[in-house]
């Protein structure tokens, strides 16, 4: 009798199942709401999209079976060995998914785990690949509302609470933070900002979406109203963004950064006019954005202190060290510090 592929990868699922001898499962419910049963012990988990691997590597980077995309030279300085010399396992989730079924079948992890949004779309795959392989998937929340909870729900499945704790105890103090420093800066005196993607600068993420709401959330207005008024990425016209003209631009895009003032008609938005335009610092992941994970935290702070400087007195050098220390496990040179925060405004 002939096996089907979806066939195959039910009996591969099982095998994976059947050779780890499990002598309590246990269950939890995720972000989604989806009731998961788990092995007693968590030693290997495969990452389904970007996020999830930040916030994997941060909890438990030792049972890491490998990166949705193998880091660069440039971002492995600054992670820890052995977990930043994995291989490349492919992503699940998002565009450009290259994560075969097959392949996250042969690397036998014990949970799948995705971190960002748990929308029905999210959902459905996680049901499909839990079915199709018998691997736990796992949805955790990854807005930054939920990033405490996030935290420790996601230590409490991976099994290490202790270090979910102190993570999460960091998001608390820095969260704390932002709403003491916009709290004493007038609705009038926060800046208008536009998310400046890609090397021409006319990418960005409208209001309320998952890439911008790092912004939104230390007070600044994001001056991108989104498709029909809805959040998400898409493309912008220098038109409209003459038409918005903010005061101030973030930007991922160290080309862009460097290029926008002799940009034909950038020198007419007031951010560029006004030398206001900040590039983010981006190693081993961007401190906004790509991808929206936990690493936005330390970004948090740095927004404070380029937006409310008086207000913050953010100490940002130290800051960035405990940072690493604790999130990546990295313990940094002055050098390394200052490349992280060159990125001052364009001039």
């Amino acid at each position: 009798m002939r096996t089907t592929r979806r066939g195959a990868l039910i009996l591969l699922g099982a095998g994976v199942v059947a050779s780890g001898a499990r002598a309590q499962d246990r269950t939890v419910v995720d972000s989604a709401g989806r009731t998961i049963t788990l092995p007693p012990r968590i030693t290997k988990v495969f990452v389904a999209g970007p996020p999830a691997s930040v916030l994997t590597y941060a909890l438990a980077r030792d049972a890491m079976v490998g990166w949705v995309r193998a880091p660069s030279p440039a971002e492995k300085e600054f992670l820890a060995p052995p977990a930043r010399d994995l291989p490349e396992a492919g992503r699940l989730t998002g565009r450009g998914d290259t994560a075969s079924l097959e392949r996250v079948v042969g690397l036998k992890p014990d949970l799948i785990l995705d971190f960002g949004s748990v929308s029905e779309t999210y959902r459905s795959l996680a049901d499909r690949v839990q079915s199709q392989t018998n691997i736990p998937y796992v949805l955790i929340d990854g807005r930054f509302d939920a990033t405490v909870a996030s935290i420790r729900l996601a230590a409490d499945i991976l099994g290490r609470k202790e270090r979910g704790e102190a993570l999460a105890q960091y998001a608390v103090t820095t969260l704390a933070l932002v709403d003491r420093v916009v709290g004493k800066v007038p609705q009038d005196k926060r800046p208008q900002v536009y998310l400046a993607r890609g090397p021409e600068g006319l990418e960005t993420g409208g209001r309320g979406s998952i890439n911008t709401e790092i912004i939104e959330r230390v007070g600044a207005v994001n001056v991108a109203e989104g498709l029909n008024g809805r959040g998400g990425i898409f493309a912008a016209s220098l038109e409209q963004i003459l038409k918005w003209n903010p005061d101030t631009i973030i930007t991922l895009d160290r080309g862009f950064h460097a290029a926008v003032q002799s940009k034909a008609g950038w020198s007419d938005v007031r951010a560029v006019a006004q030398k206001r335009v900040y590039l983010s610092p981006g190693l081993p992941w961007g401190w906004i954005d790509a991808p929206p994970s936990v690493n936005r935290l330390i970004g948090l702070r740095w927004l404070l202190a380029q937006f409310y400087p008086a207000e913050a007195g953010i100490d940002l050098p130290a800051d960035t060290r405990a940072f690493y220390d604790l999130f990546y496990g990295v313990t940094l040179s002055d050098a390394q510090v200052a490349r992280l925060l060159g990125g001052a405004p364009a001039r």
